[in-house]
């Protein structure tokens, strides 16, 4: 039997031309083929592969997300597929991980195959879970913005957009993720999921809270000196003293904060401006 390959790429073209490929090596048996990260994350607990082809730039989650989803440690050996990306190719480099630059050729494909049946001869477990841990938290320590977050619930995996999210809190080992009617529960911490929101849109006011900036309808002050912050929807949330000066800067708010601060006195609540929250 073969060495036990997952394609996973969401161009189909790409795929079945990579897949075509492999066919001719026999060595390689492929086991499955992936159109979406959702589909992968599935595929390599289900299918159990030896070598994963990875597509980093797919349209919902990237092959980051897909290791990150799985965990390092769980993590079958990959090679990456990618577009020229030379903060990518970079990290890959660095952390000696094998990966193709799209269009692929049949020259690259050979040498980067050859290289990874010898990891997979001669490499420890534990060698392979080091690089891709390295490799996460170089990509991390640069984040890009991410546009949906992907929850489990239920044995179904679940992606919320960005957009449609309200606030976001806290609650032990989990953050609960308030999006229109639904709330979901994620495993994870506040920084870190802090890190992949863009702070255009996010803003923390407490340790254990963050809120999309535009869900902000009003500030409703305390006598300790901190804010209640009420949203559109009349949700209340307490702003405290050590995150004010973040959505200072954030709503580029001077003018909003001189008012507040002279309606904290007067103990009136202080509106937003109307472009900081819905017209």
């Amino acid at each position: 039997m073969g060495i036990r390959t997952l394609i996973v790429e969401d161009g189909p073209t790409a795929r079945a031309a990579l897949a075509e490929h492999l066919k001719l090596d026999a060595e390689i048996d492929v086991v499955g083929q992936c159109g979406d990260s959702r589909q992968a994350i599935f595929a390599i607990g289900r299918l159990k592969p030896e070598l994963v082809f990875l597509a980093v730039q797919m349209r919902e989650l990237d092959g980051f997300s897909v290791i990150e989803a799985i965990g390092p440690e769980q993590m079958v050996l990959p090679i990456f597929l990618t577009a020229y990306d030379r903060q990518v190719l970079s990290a890959f480099e660095a952390h000696d991980l094998d990966f193709l630059v799209k269009p692929l050729t049949a020259g690259q494909l050979q040498g980067v195959l050859q290289r990874a049946k010898t990891r997979l001869r001669t490499e420890t477990h534990g060698e392979g879970r080091g690089r891709l841990v390295g490799l996460l938290h170089d990509i991390r320590a640069h984040p890009r913005h991410v546009e949906r977050v992907m929850l489990r619930s239920r044995g179904r995996i679940v992606f919320v957009r960005t957009s449609e999210i309200d606030w976001i809190q806290a609650e032990g080992n989990y953050v609960r993720i308030r999006a229109g009617d639904a709330e979901h529960l994620l495993r994870g911490t506040m920084r870190a999921l802090e890190a992949r929101l863009d702070p255009k849109e996010f803003v923390r006011i407490h340790r254990s809270t963050i809120v999309r900036i535009d869900r902000i309808k009003e500030l409703q002050p305390w006598p300790t000196g901190e804010y209640v912050v009420r949203l559109h929807s009349g949700k209340e949330m307490t702003l405290s003293r050590g995150y004010r000066d973040s959505l200072r800067v954030l709503l580029q708010g001077e003018s909003l904060f001189a008012g507040a601060d002279e309606d904290h006195a007067a103990g009136r609540p202080a509106q937003l401006p109307r472009n900081a929250g819905e017209p």
